[in-house]
């Protein structure tokens, strides 16, 4: 059985596919069993989710932990709805949209038999938020607009914010934003880089490092009846040939962040009904980056003919036959309300629907910065998936209009380290998120100075300006016309980045898994808690 179920999108999406098994509420959940799973990593950088930024953390350690709000695990493609998890109810802002209110469930208890209560919530987000000196908060950038975390008494948090923002609770929702206890972080704020103690669906059993994560049912948690599983075990490994095998011989029931569709095929052919898959569009793609403090790349009309050659419309459907991209889009994810439709792209360069007048207009701005013939290395992240893939398609869309350009692939920590350092002609980078939340997604395309995380080396006022009136616009209607002067701005007047397409995720998995839902991003939905097994 071949079961496939997408995010629905706006415009350039594919819609929700039926699954043939029936309704998700069809069948009574059964308790017991052990998920085997993959993590494609070696190991996590760290345990601590404030700290770091990877799906290794997240696959490894997401269901030791409980979070404030989420996205809901029965509908995690949703890009407007959130739930509580360790509150009570959904609040309603008051003060003008500036000050929202949790009140904290009384029954909660840490994995070592301690309650949780608001404090230790306080504490956490406080270090997100604030954090100490020497403690790194790897999304501190998305709290901006908060002034005041309080905890006024053990059942009640209360957040203040600096101005109202439709920003705030999809940022609250961050995935990452695991509740510590707050006895521990005081002691040593570092403590949960190398140890985990949550509150959430399962307790720690051990970890070998290179090898493998387990976890085991807590008894106490918190939702009644969950989880189902008895326990899990993730296990590391790279090499996308040996988890395609693990799956195979049904020694790994599936992996969390997505398979190439060879993969896929792969797997379906020779596992029959026994494999389903579930896809969707993601929340990630590739932006090509030039490097503005170099020459001819400080010339608009360059970035703007490299733009102009690159064919998006039929680039996309012959990646997505071998790659995990599909969608085309904009700065902002294409299933979000914000994101512009395929007419409004269209007025974009690098997106007009006649890709030989765009060629004619890229070679016509080439020969007029004195820039033909132009020859120039693209670094690239040493990840055949998709990184490459898309280097060598964009360098032979280049080469349509006369330019030279060869592929420096790096490994992942000089590939950084040439984008902090400005060390390049062209970039491969990537623009990965997790909740949809396009007012914070699209800060990527600030300058440095505002985004840390941005490399092209630019410094640009007028997209400071458009970005905070964004993202201080409240009017759904007016805040997607200030998305779209921003990214008019960042890809067409100033031609900062190219956006690729973005990125496909592909879930196969052994049918006797269920209750799991896929989401654009594959930091969501990771606590497990819903999953069982139908063995």
């Amino acid at each position: 059985m071949y079961v496939r179920t997408a995010a629905t999108c706006i415009g350039l999406g594919v819609a929700a596919i039926a699954i043939a098994a029936g309704p998700a509420g069809a069948q009574t959940p059964k308790r017991g069993g052990t998920l085997t799973y993959m993590i494609p990593a070696d190991s996590p950088p760290s345990f601590d989710g404030h700290r770091e930024t990877t799906f290794a953390t997240v696959h490894s350690a997401a269901p030791f932990y409980s979070v404030l709000i989420r996205v809901p695990p029965d509908n995690p493609a949703s890009t407007t709805e959130f739930v509580c998890d360790l509150c009570t109810e959904m609040p309603e802002p008051t003060d003008g949209g500036k000050t929202y209110t949790f009140k904290i469930r009384p029954d909660v208890k840490f994995h070592d038999g301690s309650k949780l209560t608001a404090k230790d919530v306080a504490a956490s987000w406080q270090k997100i938020v604030f954090p100490p000196e020497g403690v790194t908060s790897a999304r501190v950038s998305y709290y901006a607009m908060v002034d005041k975390i309080e905890a006024p008494d053990d059942s009640t948090v209360v957040f203040r914010l600096k101005y109202p923002t439709t920003a705030f609770l999809p940022a609250l929702a961050d995935p990452f934003t695991w509740i510590y206890k707050k006895e521990i972080i005081d002691k040593d704020p570092h403590w949960y880089q190398k140890n985990i103690m949550g509150s959430g669906p399962f307790k720690f059993v051990s970890y070998d490092i290179g090898q493998s994560i387990k976890g085991t049912r807590n008894p106490d948690y918190y939702h009644k009846g969950k989880p189902y599983l008895d326990g899990f075990v993730g296990i590391y490994a790279a090499k996308q040939s040996v988890r395609v095998e693990a799956m195979r011989a049904d020694r790994a029931a599936m992996e969390f962040r997505g398979v190439p569709p060879s993969a896929r095929d792969e797997l379906v052919k020779e596992g029959g009904k026994e494999i389903v898959v579930q896809d969707s569009d993601w929340n990630c793609g590739n932006i090509i980056t030039p490097n503005h403090k170099k020459k001819p790349f400080d010339d608009v009309r360059v970035r703007r003919a490299l733009m102009l050659a690159v064919d998006q419309w039929k680039g996309a459907q012959a990646l997505s036959k071998i790659a995990i991209v599909r969608s085309v889009g904009g700065i902002v994810f294409p299933g979000s309300p914000l994101a512009a439709t395929k007419e409004e792209l269209q007025q974009i360069a690098g997106y007009w629907p006649d890709i030989e007048k765009s060629r004619a207009e890229a070679k016509r701005l080439l020969k007029e910065a004195g820039a033909e013939g132009l020859s120039f290395e693209l670094t690239n992240r040493n990840v055949d998936q998709p990184y490459k893939f898309v280097g060598t398609w964009l360098i032979g869309e280049w080469k349509k209009i006369g330019l030279n350009v060869e592929q420096k692939v790096l490994p992942t920590g000089p590939w950084f380290q040439a984008m902090r350092s400005g060390s390049f002609d062209v970039v491969v980078d990537a623009n990965c998120q997790s909740v949809v939340n396009p007012v914070l997604d699209t800060g990527k395309y600030l300058p440095q100075s505002v985004y840390p995380e941005s490399y092209g080396g630019y410094e640009d006022p007028k997209s400071v300006e458009l970005y905070q009136k964004m993202l201080r616009e409240t009017d759904p209607k007016a805040q997607r016309v200030a998305m779209r002067a921003y990214e008019k701005h960042t890809l067409d007047t100033m031609a900062h980045a190219i956006v690729t397409p973005y990125w496909y995720r592909i879930i196969p998995m052994q049918s006797y898994v269920k209750g799991w839902k896929i989401s654009p991003s594959h930091y969501l939905n990771q606590d497990l808690a819903n999953i069982w097994l139908d063995k």
